[in-house]
């Protein structure tokens, strides 16, 4: 349950913020061809599955990976970052920003294009700079979008990425890295089955999602005054 709520936690605080900011970021810039070339390059990963991202993270950081390798060249001591627990909680959000962030930000860049372009003409004219632009016109817009998807991560903390976790995680950094999730998968399928058992930990996680969609979403509608409902 901690490590569950911590990671969620720190998805909440590292994750959620990067699509708006590489939303933000691919609409400034002016070459419509190379904005769609950037997206398409973000947006690619989150269509590689975690089995494939976990080799890949492998073989970079395992222990005679292609990182130790360079490492062990310049006279540098070896990193065990994939059996390390201080590192990887920051490998695991660092690979999910990489492979999700661009995905995530298509919601936001779909807002961003409903904007008016008259309310930019009218501020630019005011003497509005580009930071002025984002800060009283694009921001704003967004608020909404940003609100809706706010409750929606919250209200799933208690899934912290079973299929990630699952794939990169190892017996070394288990105590940080078992969640609700894997702790199901072994009591369904590697250990004794006992799906009684693993049925009402489902329905624990379900009811706590609700309890915590109405918290985000009456936290959500006080301070922005929109919600789902």
């Amino acid at each position: 349950m901690i490590n569950t709520l911590s990671i969620s936690l720190g998805r909440l605080i590292f994750e959620f913020p990067i699509p708006i900011m590489l939303a933000l970021l691919i609409n400034e810039i002016r070459s419509n061809k190379y904005k769609r070339v950037v997206q398409t390059v973000y947006t690619f990963p989150h269509f590689i599955s975690w089995i494939i991202v976990a080799g890949l993270f492998f073989n970079l950081f395992s222990n005679d990976g292609i990182v130790n390798q360079i490492f062990t060249a310049v006279g540098l001591p070896k990193q065990h970052v994939l059996s390390d627990p201080n590192t990887f909680r920051p490998l695991v959000y660092i690979s999910s920003n990489w492979k999700e962030m661009g995905w995530s930000a298509i919601i936001y860049l779909a807002t961003i294009s409903g904007i008016s372009p008259e309310l930019y003409e009218a501020a630019r004219i005011d003497g509005a700079g580009r930071a002025q632009l984002v800060r009283h016109i694009t921001l704003p817009c967004l608020s909404g979008t940003i609100a809706i998807l706010l409750i929606l991560q919250i209200a799933s903390m208690m899934n912290a990425g079973f299929d990630q976790l699952f794939n990169l995680s190892n017996a070394a950094v288990r105590q940080s890295a078992d969640i609700i999730d894997t702790l199901v998968y072994r009591k369904s399928f590697s250990e004794a089955a006992n799906f009684g058992y693993t049925t009402a930990i489902g329905l624990f996680e379900s009811v706590i999602n609700f309890v915590l969609l109405l918290i985000g979403n009456t936290i959500t509608k006080k301070l922005n005054g929109r919600g789902i409902y």
